[in-house]
């Protein structure tokens, strides 16, 4: 079972069918939407400010999501791919975005709507990504612009894909020793 740990008398909420890998550690002031999954390692910690979490949000493994103590917090949208070994600190990535394997946002940055963070990216702090378009490198550059309709369908995809995925889990895990 998935460490569900309540800090300064705060405790996570989780909204519907949610999946919780069993070492998924989710701690204090975080607020998940529905069609949720965090993933094996991946640590959400709403420790010293808030991670709020929108619908249909896959958190992949081994993602770290923190903040800066008083100052920075946390909103995802709806439809976001957190992808594997993804940090994200403090930070807003809006709706139908996804974040490439090992991507690092930092405080204050604002990933746009359909906006895709390729692999191994940094997004520095303050930086602030435009809608529909593609970011790679360190520090992150605009490299493309898309069709808004071109990230989002393959970005609901992956979505709709990690919520399928999530039901093979709780499907099984009865069966579990």
């Amino acid at each position: 079972m998935a460490i569900i740990r309540e800090v300064r008398g705060i405790i996570p909420q989780l909204g519907e069918n949610c999946f919780l890998a069993e070492t998924a550690v989710v701690i204090g002031d975080v607020i998940m939407g529905n069609d949720c999954s965090v993933w094996y390692g991946a640590v959400l910690r709403g420790d010293v400010n808030s991670i709020r979490i929108g619908n249909r949000v896959n958190i992949q493994d081994g993602a770290v999501l923190h903040t800066l103590y008083q100052k920075s917090t946390i909103q995802i949208g709806d439809n976001v791919t957190v992808s594997h070994n993804v940090t994200l600190h403090g930070c807003t990535v809006e709706s139908n975005a996804l974040i490439g394997i090992g991507a690092v946002v930092l405080d204050y940055a604002v990933v746009g709507s359909n906006t895709i963070v390729a692999a191994g990216s940094v997004v520095l702090t303050g930086q602030i990504l435009e809608p529909n378009s593609i970011y790679a490198g360190a520090p992150a550059k605009k490299i493309k612009e898309i069709e808004p309709g071109q990230s989002k369908e393959m970005i609901e995809k992956i979505a709709n894909n990690y919520v399928m995925y999530a039901g093979w889990y709780r499907d099984t895990s009865e069966n579990c020793p």
